[in-house]
């Protein structure tokens, strides 16, 4: 238990059984009357944002989030199976938990696999991960109607956006959150 002056962003509550991440608070004292917490949450499992108003000093249920850095082994049937560095456990994670971040996982990947009570939540990639374009088609001099861009697959399967001037083989950084190209990788 803590209270809404203990918030700060990143704490998980536990709010009629389901998990919600601070995202943003803020304290209000108006002149008159008795003073609150401003907070914005995001559901930890669905991603859903609310915006709750508690009083302040009321007491709140935090959740004990586990977020371990772990390494991606393999994709086996149904499930994904993760290993932690230090103690070589192995945790299976079902592909609901990995959602869209198994489109830009490679094979000795480090991720951070979130866990409550040993359950997993999720799976969080870093803000950009590096990988190998396995098919594009070649850009056409002087096609600019598409914005200058075109469709490339990924060796993770992934699809996404590119510049024209990329060809097969090129390494290029991916944002996994939105699969939005970045930039290409000078291979040296």
């Amino acid at each position: 238990m803590a209270s809404t002056n203990d918030l700060k962003n990143g704490l998980v509550l536990n709010l009629d059984g389901q998990l919600w991440s601070v995202v943003n608070f803020q304290h209000v004292k108006p002149g008159k009357g008795g003073a609150f917490v401003r907070t914005t949450l995001k559901n930890v499992l669905s991603g859903k944002v609310v915006d709750k108003t508690f009083n302040a000093g009321v007491k709140v249920d935090t959740a004990n989030v586990d977020r371990r850095e772990m390494t991606y082994l393999y994709y086996d049937g149904n499930d994904y199976v993760f290993m932690e560095p230090e103690t070589f456990d192995q945790v299976t994670v079902t592909s609901d938990v990995v959602g869209d971040a198994a489109n830009y996982m490679l094979e000795n990947s480090q991720v951070v696999v979130a866990r409550h009570e040993d359950a997993p939540l999720y799976v969080e990639l870093p803000a950009s991960v590096e990988l190998v374009v396995e098919h594009t088609d070649p850009g056409v001099q002087g096609d600019r109607s598409t914005g200058g861009t075109k469709p490339a697959t990924l060796e993770t399967g992934a699809e996404v956006q590119v510049p024209l001037f990329l060809n097969t083989g090129d390494k290029v950084k991916v944002d996994p959150r939105d699969g939005r190209y970045l930039s290409r990788v000078n291979s040296k």
